[in-house]
């Protein structure tokens, strides 16, 4: 006798188009069916003790796909050992079956099957749980509908929107805009939206007398009216923090996940859960810096550092960010954007698809699961250009690829909205959900001013070429404090560019991204020479000259200079 774990009402498989015989749906049944995204019939026709043969269908209620990939995991040991009508890869419980190239179309409301044989010692437990494209089958969505939608819903509950920033005013912090209107020419973009940065846990209260986190949220209903607003919050206060830099360290050391949770996150996720603020759109920024070091920053890495190894070892990067995952996104109106560094960071094979896995496993422990996560943000306080247009990452110089180039190095990606595109697909692949979105941090990458190029360099070597023509203009990818010679990007907008919920401003223009000399500070931030515009570099860029400001004051402190600069090299240009 056969096994099945088929879809949750027996009518569900007869409307999608399985044998058996006809029956009428009622409406309400049908309503039930459309709510649920994909079903997923997987049946054991024959067993015989140490094998199997079993037969899958799956049955799409989303929008129509050229392609797809269904996966699940085993609670046992089955291992698959050949298979017909898809291609199945497993890796450990994990199995992944994608389409052929002859049966890629999946129409909505369409099926197809598939079959394997697999050997297995103990017992042949069915699977529980099954997705298609990231998104979770035989579940009501909880959309009261099949649709996909477009960006950051990603699965959650039925009260969030898909995407936050759509039709919504975005929340003007009041401190930064008042430092802001006080420089000179300031007022160009004092009301602007930025974000409101949680960095340790006396930010909570407010720290020397400045807003705190119920001032900030009272301060976004007023701002709101009868319209939509979305506040903007940078949850940023792990456990060894940033390992690989010092300007940026954090308040707690590497073993202090206790107090991370309980005087961190509890605390934040206990004043977002006040009905009070259930009208506001919370957009959470989880995490800047810390998670993609456990995988370009460890092990028998160049750029490997000993406390990186120390948190890849204990797992309290992991632990926290799940976590506040699972604590944030149990209330309704908070969106949760894991970080997803940026494209000169992790936009080089052996970094891109291994960050994927380390972002998926953070975002399904400690009791969360990948429907805490609306999206990922990428370029978060950095520099990377927004759209390199004078190049691309396919072209050639006298047969020498731009890939070649001492500026790209062999980098997949030249550009911000390139890779984050591109990634949002290679983490909807590893498992997180079809309807994520992306932000890009646009506040400092705009790279205008006399010094833009106004077409592509030289073709007398692929060096001069891209060097001519790029609008980074930084000295190497890799540097990241007060970068000389950067501008302020596109203005904070919605729904720009497909599968990107927003470009955004979370890094506000003119907060320093750390000291240029030695400062003691009660704020645990430490000095790194990233910093120092007279440091000659390291590893982490190439032993290149910084590149930073000189006479920058701490992580966070307004720094003056520098906003002058972001204002001067603004592009699009400030009026």
């Amino acid at each position: 006798m056969s096994r099945t774990r088929t879809a949750v009402f027996a009518a569900l498989a007869l409307v999608a188009g399985v044998s058996g015989p006809a029956v009428a749906v009622s409406p309400a049944a049908q309503a039930a069916i459309s709510a649920i995204p994909c079903t997923v019939d997987y049946k054991i026709q024959n067993d015989w003790g140490s094998g199997f043969t079993a037969a899958v269908t799956v049955t799409n209620n989303a929008a129509a796909k050229s392609s797809w990939s269904v996966k699940w995991s085993y609670a046992g040991n089955q291992q698959v050992s050949s298979y017909w009508n898809s291609r199945i890869t497993q890796s450990g419980a994990a199995v992944t079956a994608n389409n052929e190239t002859y049966n890629g179309t999946l129409a909505t409301g369409g099926s197809v099957s598939f079959g394997f044989n697999g050997t297995y010692s103990g017992t042949n437990a069915i699977p529980t749980a099954f997705t298609l494209d990231g998104v979770t089958c035989n579940v009501d969505d909880g959309s009261g509908s099949g649709s996909g939608g477009g960006g950051g819903n990603g699965g959650g509950s039925g009260t969030r929107v898909d995407n936050p920033y759509s039709g919504a005013k975005v929340y003007v912090n009041p401190e930064w805009s008042a430092k802001a209107a006080a420089e000179p020419g300031g007022t160009r973009v004092s009301n602007q939206p930025t974000g409101v940065w949680l960095d340790r846990i006396a930010a909570i209260d407010g720290v020397n007398g400045g807003m705190g986190l119920r001032d900030h949220l009272d301060a976004a209903l007023a701002q709101k009216g009868s319209g939509e607003e979305v506040v903007q919050l940078v949850v940023y206060d792990l456990p060894g923090r940033d390992c690989s830099a010092l300007a940026s360290n954090g308040e707690l050391g590497p073993t202090e996940i206790d107090k991370y949770k309980t005087q961190f996150i509890d605390p934040i996720a206990a004043i977002l859960s006040d009905s009070k603020y259930a009208s506001l759109r919370i957009v959470t920024t989880i995490e800047i810096d810390s998670l993609p070091n456990l995988v370009t920053n460890t092990g028998s890495r160049a750029t490997a550092t000993a406390n990186c190894d120390t948190m890849l070892a204990n797992g309290n990067y992991v632990k926290g960010v799940g976590y506040a995952l699972a604590k944030l996104g149990a209330i309704p109106n908070v969106y949760n954007y894991l970080d997803a560094g940026h494209h000169g960071w992790l936009g080089w094979d052996d970094n891109f698809a291994p960050s994927a896995q380390v972002l998926h496993q953070a975002a399904t422990a400690e009791g969360a699961t990948v429907d805490d996560v609306q999206g990922f943000i990428t370029n978060t306080a950095n520099y990377s250009a927004l759209k390199e247009n004078n190049f691309t990452v396919n072209d050639t110089v006298n047969g020498t690829s731009v890939r070649q180039s001492k500026w790209v190095d062999w980098n997949r990606y030249v550009d911000e909205l390139s890779f984050a595109q591109a990634f949002r697909t290679e983490l909807v692949s590893v498992g997180f959900n079809s309807g994520i979105g992306m932000l890009i941090d646009t506040s400092r990458n705009g790279w205008g001013g006399s010094a833009r190029p106004a077409g592509p360099g030289p073709t007398t070597s692929v060096d001069t070429y891209v060097d001519g023509g790029r609008y980074d203009r930084r000295i190497h990818v890799g540097n990241w404090c007060n970068q000389s010679g950067a501008g302020l990007g596109e203005r904070p907008q919605a729904g720009p560019a497909a599968g990107i919920d927003a470009y955004v401003w979370m890094k506000p223009p003119g907060e320093s991204d750390g000291s240029s000399t030695a400062i003691p500070n009660d704020e645990g931030k430490g000095f790194d020479r990233m910093c120092d515009p007279t440091y000659t570099g390291n590893a982490r860029n190439g032993n290149n000259m910084s590149g930073a400001l000189p006479n920058a004051p701490l992580s966070g402190h307004w720094f003056s200079a520098q906003f002058q600069q972001l204002m001067a090299n603004a592009y699009p240009p400030l009026p």
